[in-house]
């Protein structure tokens, strides 16, 4: 009976402090669910309704703003928005499972959700426009809309010169309109420059509004991403022999990506001469400064119609380029050239600052709504960055995830990153110390000094991949080789 007592008594605590501990975790998780929507009334409060602006770029590197501290480029708007407004410098796309990288990073964008959690044309998930459109916002949207006709009616009640699709002739978009019927226009060209068409739709619409509502407005420019023709004024900016190479610049990256003869690969020869890829940039750049410069026209419309001071401003783009890094021109890649992108918050309640914090792009939507106080919706991944904005964290995460199809797998901490790529049956490994080597040039996966971080960061990659869902058995199968070089230029569009 004594025995019996004993193994009852003990039975009792183990439950005990089951209990306790469950309790102490629904406690936990109460408390970050009331400060959430502490955070939202106060942004309420604050923001009392305010407009929300979005700029998106096309395939720009994620420090190519002057003010970010960029040798060469040209951007005096954007240093303005930068100076006044919250920087995330460790901005990222999630990835993608085909070479349109902008679909998919468009899609999380557009959902809040990750990478397998979202369809490409966004079927079936709430959308941010539709929620801005049901707590009392006016939307409109301009420029590029790469993810099918049906998700840009669900998200936007009204637009002007919309580019359904991924490149154009930036002097010939072929472009529609959102009837006051909800239907598309037939298509029609619009005879400007892409950059100039969207922004003057944008200006439009910010001096002829319904005043009476905020106004979500989405202005998606298609620079720089090729065909990299800027206006004559802007393909003369850059001379290109006086562009510095990149630190990393390679005549042909060292082994097989899965993905070396690509559209985007196959803009320029191989291998790559210093004289190619001071040309691609001095356009790239002559790109960006047109397209500042437009942005610099919309802001200053926003400031004459007096709604500057109500209006939450977002910068931001869907992913970013090599252009000559690592051998490479285009973003079907992991490396921090082509997976970071710019991210600039600015307007009512945000300081200035800048953050060294792991973001996703799919981090903006929730962002977003906690700054004008909405409620989300069931299924958003991404996590609201407004606690880092105020100051009361530090980051949100302690990695970040990335893919591109069944080919490559990265994960990254503040310091220390892994990429992992399966091709053809051969595994490479990268690790690099982000801290003393930036520019991803000294390989240290074989290092015996740096074993526990390859150790460490394996282990993080394989519980990120579980975690996120990711459906290819990536350590078992991979992808493809590249193969023979092509003899001819690839056309499709990426």
């Amino acid at each position: 009976m004594k025995l019996y007592a004993e193994k009852t008594a003990l039975i009792a605590i183990v439950w005990l402090v089951f209990a306790v501990a469950g309790l102490a975790s629904v406690g936990v998780a109460a408390s970050e669910a009331k400060a959430a929507a502490d955070r939202r009334a106060q942004s309420s409060a604050e923001a009392k309704r305010c407009n929300v602006l979005v700029l998106y770029s096309d395939d720009q590197q994620w420090d190519t703003i002057g003010a970010l501290g960029h040798p060469v480029v040209k951007t005096p708007n954007l240093d303005r928005l930068v100076k006044r407004g919250f920087v995330f410098r460790n901005h990222y796309v999630m990835g993608a499972m085909g070479g349109a990288v902008c679909i998919p990073s468009r899609a999380m964008f557009h959902s809040g959700r990750s990478l397998w959690r979202v369809a490409n044309d966004m079927s079936g998930v709430p959308l941010w426009g539709e929620l801005m459109h049901q707590a009392g916002y006016q939307t409109f949207a301009t420029g590029k809309w790469h993810n099918g006709p049906e998700s840009l009616l669900r998200s936007f009640k009204a637009g002007k010169a919309i580019f359904l699709g991924g490149m154009s002739d930036h002097f010939a978009v072929p472009v529609q309109d959102i009837l006051p019927d909800g239907r598309l226009s037939e298509k029609y060209v619009g005879r400007k420059f892409s950059s100039q068409l969207f922004a003057d739709a944008a200006i439009e619409f910010l001096e002829k509004r319904d005043r009476s509502r905020p106004f979500f407005l989405y202005v998606a420019f298609t620079a720089p991403h090729d065909p990299r023709t800027p206006p004559a004024e802007f393909a003369k900016m850059y001379a290109p022999n006086s562009i510095p190479l990149p630190k990393n610049f390679l005549p042909q990256h060292p082994f097989d990506t899965g993905e070396m003869w690509g559209r985007d690969e196959m803009l320029a020869p191989h291998p790559r001469t210093p004289e190619v890829v001071r040309q691609h940039l001095a356009d790239y750049y002559g790109m960006i400064s047109h397209m500042d410069q437009q942005i610099g026209r919309v802001l200053q419309a926003l400031a004459n119609t007096g709604d500057e001071p109500e209006t939450l401003l977002v910068f931001a783009g869907d992913n970013g380029l090599a252009v000559g890094q690592h051998g490479l021109l285009g973003k079907q890649n992991l490396y921090e050239h082509s997976g970071r992108t710019p991210l600039v918050f600015a307007g009512p309640g945000i300081p200035s600052g800048r953050s060294d914090a792991l973001v996703y792009l799919h981090d903006i939507l929730p962002t977003v709504c906690e700054l004008v106080g909405l409620s989300l919706p069931e299924g958003i991944d991404g996590k609201s960055l407004v606690p880092v904005i105020r100051g009361q964290k530090q980051q949100v995460r302690e990695f970040v995830f990335t893919a591109y199809r069944n080919l490559q797998r990265a994960v990254r901490e503040p310091r220390w990153k892994l990429i992992k790529y399966h091709i053809g049956g051969v595994k490479t490994t990268q690790l690099f110390d982000l801290e003393t080597d930036p520019w991803e040039t000294n390989n240290l996966a074989d290092d015996p000094a740096c074993a526990e971080h390859r150790k460490r960061l394996e282990a993080r990659l394989e519980k990120a991949r579980r975690e996120a869902g990711d459906p290819v058995d990536f350590e078992n199968v991979g992808g493809k080789p590249s193969g023979p070089r092509p003899t001819a230029k690839k056309t499709n569009a990426k």
